[in-house]
């Protein structure tokens, strides 16, 4: 027998079933915990846009509330003068009411878009990562 031949298998640069399996384990942790690292960045980032869309959202309601009123004023002003005022605040409302209804089922469907408010990237990326190691589990 040549030296070669007597040395045990681990000496050769073979590692052990058990070795083999902690390595898998650190990396599969290692990998687990940058997937979470990233949910938690693609949240903050989401957040950070609701919250700015939210308040622009908010400032620009306030401001169109203002609007209106004026709006309103000057609308039943101009049809007061062929109609009795009371006529024409009810039609100035009625037409209100009815935009106010149109708005409101459009920002619905405009939220709807956004929901739901989840790491989709990162969780597409954990189950990517479930299947290959899956893939190579069934292959060894």
């Amino acid at each position: 027998m040549t030296h070669t031949e007597e040395r045990p298998a681990r000496e050769l640069g073979e590692e052990s079933v058990g070795a083999l399996v902690s390595r898998a384990s650190q990396q599969f942790s290692r990998l687990m915990r940058e997937e979470m690292r990233l949910a938690q960045a693609e949240m903050v980032a989401k957040s950070r846009r609701f919250r700015t869309g939210g308040a622009l959202c908010t400032a620009s309601a306030v401001v169109a509330v203002v609007a209106f009123q004026a709006l309103a004023a000057t609308v039943i002003a101009a049809l007061a003068q062929a109609l009795p005022v009371w006529a024409s605040a009810l039609i100035v409302t009625g037409a209100l009411t009815a935009l106010a209804a149109a708005l409101a089922a459009t920002g619905r469907a405009r939220m709807r878009e956004a929901a739901p408010p989840r790491p989709e990237q990162a969780i597409e990326g954990v189950k990517a990562d479930v299947a290959e190691i899956r893939e190579r589990a069934a292959g060894r």
